[in-house]
């Protein structure tokens, strides 16, 4: 009988107010993140997990002081673990990229079930050298450390896969129902430096061909818009900015219906940003209304999909790296940072 082992990557959080800042220090320790030489980002990293770390602490106390995002993730890997069953005999591996379990603890694990195949699959639906190339990066070094041989596969995006786009339209149409008056749809994702799009990065494209999509499945939905979160740092980021949008929705006297469109799980960015601190923001603007629609978590459809993700990555040849939903390159050829257009494991960073 095949064994199939399927990698589940995300980013991974802090599971103690002890981990905030060696979580943070992976984080801008990663050159995907900051592009400076090793040991000036090495400098770095630790000047601004120094800097970070107590606001961090705070963010996380809301959550009982760790992120929910290890959990969540492992409920999702039961789940499409339970989908697969038919495969014959399947496991799946969390993966997280700053937080435990990172690459070196799971290639041991997937090395110690002995798989006949193996299947990358980011919950990154769109897109990004800072994610999904950083993880992939990562994992293939970790694998080759831990003397991984069986032939992998790897999911690099899948921004209008059905079962996602699917659920997400069904939670917004659930949101649409119980929210008072006219509202805009504000899809929200987590920023990014404009100089990391400006480089090729197909992220931001990718969301708005996953908005577009969900807003196409909900009939009526006109008044929408894509907008990001989570800007830090003095450069300038791609926008609008969620907190922008929240503005000209009071102006415009609407209430808002948030989305996080890049964020398929619970976790501080949604938890804390968007249930408290930009509540909170609507309501000194005066917004008519603010709801916040759940991340997709282990909705039926979602699991469906990731599912299908991975039959369709398994007809694919070894070593690929392809997206969801047509296995054929999405992004415009100008988008040079698209993984189709680079060999497996060497994602620009």
């Amino acid at each position: 009988m095949s064994r199939l082992a399927v990698v589940l990557f995300n980013l991974g959080g802090p599971d103690s107010p002890d981990a905030v800042r060696p979580f943070l220090f992976n984080l801008f320790n990663d050159p995907a993140i900051i592009g400076a030489p090793g040991p000036i980002r090495w400098l770095l990293a630790r000047f601004i997990s120094s800097r970070r770390a107590p606001v961090a602490r705070e963010i996380y106390a809301h959550l009982g002081g760790k992120s929910p995002l290890l959990e969540l993730t492992h409920e999702q890997a039961s789940a499409l673990e339970g989908k697969l069953a038919d495969r014959g005999e399947v496991r799946t591996f969390v993966c997280m990229r700053y937080w435990h379990p990172m690459s070196d603890e799971t290639a041991a694990q997937v090395k110690a079930f002995d798989p006949d195949e193996v299947v990358l699959l980011p919950l990154y639906p769109q897109f990004s050298t800072t994610t999904v190339g950083s993880s992939l990066k990562d994992w293939h070094g970790a694998a080759r450390r831990a003397g991984l041989t069986a032939p992998s596969r790897s999911v690099c995006c899948y921004p209008t896969e059905t079962g996602w786009v699917t659920t997400q339209a069904d939670l917004l149409r659930q949101a649409l129902a119980e929210t008072p008056g006219p509202a805009r749809v504000l899809f929200s994702a987590h920023g990014l430096p404009k100089k990391v799009i400006a480089a090729g990065d197909p992220y931001q494209w990718q969301v708005e061909q996953t908005a577009a999509q969900v807003a196409g499945a909900v009939e009526g939905l006109e008044d929408w818009v894509v907008c990001y979160q989570s800007r830090v740092g003095p450069l300038e980021w791609i926008g609008p900015s969620t907190e922008d949008e929240l503005t000209r929705a009071a102006a415009d006297g609407v209430g808002v219906i948030v989305v996080p469109i890049a964020f398929v799980s619970e976790h501080s960015e949604t938890l804390v940003e968007l249930d408290i601190e930009y509540r909170e923001e609507a309501d000194k603007l005066g917004v008519p209304a603010y709801t916040r629609v759940p991340a997709v978590a282990t909705h039926p459809a979602f699991i469906d999909g990731l599912a299908a993700l991975v039959a369709d990555t398994l007809e694919k040849p070894a070593g690929s790296v392809s997206p969801g939903a047509t296995g054929e390159r999405l992004c415009p050829a100008d988008f040079r940072q698209c993984p189709c257009a680079t060999a497996v494991g060497e994602q620009a960073a």
